[in-house]
């Protein structure tokens, strides 16, 4: 775990080469990932049937083997205990209540030269959902991207997650249930996310593809974007805590220690203006991870990737902040809202002391698909947007015509583009 000071000499050396790191796919990973993109688009479902033999031990062979009946979901979710039905009913109440005031309103007005004018919002016809199953599976992930593209009025939702072994997740199946997913394929990995581009014998292809995966996920979508339209390219996850010495450390470490759980590539980063209450949430982290049933990949995590660093006073935190861009911030303090005016980057901000990032990775309401790797400065979190696209429209009659059009033939003659000219002056004479 690395430890920073503001006032150090080679702070600024250090912090740069903090925002400057990557934790990311190589190029390794781009090139088996290219290989598997191209074997998908050329030999579909048998592609598709080796690589889900090699990596999930699980052989596609009939319908069942391929896909997820319905029935099955329903099974799963009204066979769950009460309270994590409750549980999971609320999630999904709370996150469709907050993505269904994201839908965007259409427009038509007419302007002063005459012209109608306006924009027109359509759902995609189809969207892909990815939910991992490797080192956990995540009914959370499922509820966050199916909910928005269902609000949004995405007509097919198609899920693929990996079954290793032929054995899914109820509590995934009962997230799909839920949530009104209409396919769930046993595929994971890139080859899933090859297949929701392009197609195959059995998996008509999708318009949008959304959800976190591995390095291998990820790095796939990023080189199929353009063939489908992609969310964002997700990396390992992120937090930042921004604290006083006002807190209880056991609090903080736990939050650190709540994304460090991830991956081992994760990255947890505590800023403080107390260098005594830092060395506490230290002793913390090492005595709570070391109790966690996922302690090895927290404890990788934490001592890889984790970093402390200590400003003179919290305002200092801010600019810092501003070049983390991380994924998600915790603002720990007592008057959170003075920080956050300054806040320009960021995926998720949660505001005071008892604001824990974990709730908002299940039941606050917003999406908890992020922008990682610094990303913030330029991307937002998945949304009904995501699933949607905007088509303009322009109506004149012929006076609106005279109004503008002369602007537009001076500007195509003068751009060299004859056709353009007449096309509009023809309509004028």
């Amino acid at each position: 775990m690395q430890r920073l000071s503001i006032t150090d000499p080679g702070f600024e050396t250090a912090f740069t080469r903090l925002v400057d790191g990557r934790r990311e796919s190589d190029i390794t990973v781009s090139q088996d990932v290219a290989t598997i993109v191209e074997r998908v688009r050329r030999r579909g479902d048998t592609a598709l049937a080796e690589y889900t033999r090699r990596f999930d031990k699980h052989d596609l062979v009939d319908d069942a083997d391929w896909c997820i009946a319905p029935e099955a979901c329903r099974a799963a979710y009204e066979g769950l205990d009460a309270p994590l039905r409750d549980a999971l009913d609320l999630a999904a109440q709370r996150i469709e209540a907050y993505h269904r005031d994201q839908l965007p309103a259409d427009r038509d007005f007419t302007d002063g030269a005459g012209v109608r004018l306006g924009a027109r919002w359509q759902p995609v016809d189809a969207a892909g959902l990815y939910v991992p199953g490797g080192r956990a599976a995540y009914p959370s992930s499922l509820l966050m991207n199916a909910i928005p593209a269902r609000v949004a009025g995405v007509e097919r939702l198609v899920v693929v997650t990996p079954t290793r072994g032929g054995e899914s997740n109820p509590l995934v199946l009962a997230a799909a249930h839920l949530a009104g997913v209409d396919e769930i394929w046993c595929i994971g990995g890139a080859q899933a996310i090859a297949a929701l581009a392009y197609g195959t014998e059995r998996i008509a292809r999708v318009d949008v593809v959304t959800g976190p995966g591995n390095a291998w996920v990820a790095e796939a979508k990023r080189q199929l974007y353009g063939v489908v339209g992609i969310d964002m390219v997700a990396g390992p996850s992120e937090i930042l805590v921004i604290a006083d010495g006002d807190n209880d450390p056991d609090w903080i470490a736990a939050d650190l220690l709540s994304q460090a759980e991830h991956d081992p590539t994760s990255q947890s980063i505590l800023i403080t203006d107390d260098a005594a209450f830092a060395n506490q949430v230290e002793d913390r982290v090492d005595t709570q991870s070391a109790q966690l049933a996922t302690r090895t990949t927290a404890q990788a995590s934490w001592r890889d990737n984790g970093v402390m660093i200590v400003v003179e006073t919290l305002d200092q935190a801010i600019p810092l902040a501003n070049r983390l861009a991380a994924e998600h911030v915790e603002l720990a303090v007592a008057d959170p809202s003075s920080l956050f005016a300054g806040l320009r980057h960021a995926g998720s901000v949660f505001l005071g002391r008892h604001t824990p990032e974990a709730v908002g990775d299940y039941v606050a309401g917003p999406n908890h698909v992020l922008p990682t790797g610094r990303r913030a400065r330029f991307a937002s979190g998945l949304s009904v947007l995501d699933f949607m696209k905007r088509t303009s429209f322009i109506e004149l009659d012929p006076g609106a015509l005279a109004a503008i059009g002369p602007a537009a033939v001076a500007l195509a003659e003068a751009e060299g583009l004859p056709a353009h000219a007449n096309s509009v002056s023809m309509r004028l004479k």
